[in-house]
Formats: structure tokens, sequence, C-alpha cells
């Protein structure tokens, strides 16, 4: 990897993907982007705005990548706002990767929102390896629900299958990624269980993959001012998301007390997940 990855690099918003009404993918060129490993992220500065943390998704332009984001809060929805043509800035990439046994002959992926940035990405490499890939995305309704597409195109060499889950039942199987995981694993068995999407999400999937003995690593989103190991705003336990992480194991997961039930919020304070 380049050593100038700290060094804030300006970006060009070349291309805006309206994923949902809610969701939106960003294009833009920069070489040292389009390298990410599936699990890296990009710190994002928006100007006069806020700093981001945002998974690398993946460009079929050479050179190019993307970020995916959701209207939610006062940083995303600035970001959320941009236009064709508006600079932003991007550091990094940073953090571990998802780790793959080029033995594997079977992977699950269960992923929820824009926790599916880093798992397509992945598929691209799982396909290259030609290992079956299943995968689980969970949306809301069919409304929300996208990378459906992407997802099939990027394991189209190998053989796969893709299932949607909605709350609503609109689309899909009725119910969340995770009771489909549950049928899934008692039916078939798999090598290894990658994740990343909302935390009590991750935290229903660990749950079951241990109870199925099932080798598991999950790439965790929590709240980062630095992305460098400085400000421990991520810390969970005695681990730092941005430098120990993102992609944690089912044996690291297991022993973090604060996984799936606490995170902090941008003061560092601890605040109990709604469930």
């Amino acid at each position: 990897m380049p050593t100038n990855i700290d060094r804030i690099r300006s970006i060009v918003i070349e291309q805006i993907i309206e994923e949902t009404p809610t969701v939106k993918t960003f294009v833009f060129k920069d070489e040292i982007s389009s390298k990410a490993k599936p699990g890296q992220f990009l710190m994002v500065w928006i100007p006069r705005v806020e700093e981001l943390p945002m998974s690398v998704m993946v460009s079929d332009k050479k050179g190019y990548a993307a970020i995916t984001i959701r209207k939610h809060g006062f940083g995303s929805t600035a970001l959320f706002n941009k236009r064709l043509g508006d600079l932003l800035g991007v550091r990094g990439p940073y953090g571990n990767q998802f780790k793959i046994d080029k033995e594997s002959k079977k992977a699950l992926l269960v992923g929820g929102g824009t926790g599916l940035v880093p798992l397509m990405r992945l598929t691209i490499t799982l396909n290259q390896l030609n290992i079956d890939t299943t995968v689980i995305i969970g949306a809301k309704s069919k409304e929300e629900m996208f990378f459906e597409k992407q997802a099939n195109d990027f394991l189209d060499k190998t053989k796969h299958n893709v299932i949607i889950s909605t709350e609503d039942g609109t689309y899909g199987v009725r119910g969340y990624a995770t009771d489909v995981m549950s049928i899934i694993v008692n039916k078939d068995k798999f090598d290894t269980v990658y994740t990343c999407g909302p935390e009590l999400m991750m935290k229903k999937v660990v749950d079951i993959g241990l109870a199925n003995s099932l080798s598991i690593q999950a790439s965790l989103e929590r709240y980062m001012k630095c992305g460098v190991g400085i400000c421990a705003s991520c810390c969970i336990g005695d681990q730092l998301v941005c430098k120990d992480g993102t992609v944690f194991n089912e044996k690291q997961l297991s022993t973090m007390i604060d996984f799936g039930r606490m995170y902090r919020d941008k003061s560092g304070r601890k605040v109990n997940f709604h469930m």
C-alpha cells in the first residue's frame, strides 16, 4: 500500500447512483481507493461539516472507487445532499481485511444496509477463487433493498445464490436476514460466514454461527474521529476498530462485552443499543 494514504486527497463526484430514496452511491476517480481490500475503509471529509469512516465500494471503471451513504445524521445527510462535480476529501484506506482460506469451498455472506459495501468487494475475490457463495441481503422493504444485481454480477463465474429478505415481506423472504441464516445453516455447511451491517444484526449472526460451530468474520462499524488509532472513539473493550479491525473473528467477538449491547456516541459516552 502506498505510504501517502494519510494525506487527504481531493476527489470529484463523477457519478451519483440513487440506490433507494435514502441511499446513494458516489463514484470518483482515485487510484489508491480503487485498490482497497475487502473490509478496509476510507475517512471521507465533507468540507466544513465532518469526516466520516466509510467502506470502499467497487466501481467497474479502472482507477475508480465509490462510497455508499445512507441519509441519517448530520454528517451523512450533508454527504447525501452532495451533487455531481462537488469535491470531497479522502484518506486511507485503513484497517485490516476479510481473510479467505483458498481451500474454502463454501462461503455465506450476511449483510444489511450500507454494511453490504465491504461484502460486495469481497464477492469479487470469492468469485476469482471459485468459492461457492450464498449472499443474504436484508432490508426493511423492497423500496429500501439494493445491491442485488451487483451481487449476482460480481459472482458470475461461480455457483452462487442471492437471497433477499425484507422485514415487511414486500420482496423476497419475509423477516430478517438472520432468520434466513438460521434456516440455511441447518440445511447446508459453510466454511466461513462473513457479515457486515447493523451491529444488532451482526450480534445475532455471531450467536447463530457460534451455536453451529461456524467460523465467522464480522466487519464492525463504530464512530471514528481519526481512523488511525489516536482518538480511541471506536474502542470496543481493549480493541480499536480502526486499527485492530474493522474485521474481527468469532473468538475476538465473543470476548467483546459491549458488542451488540453498547456503542459510544460522539462524546465518547456509552449508549445502549435499542433492541
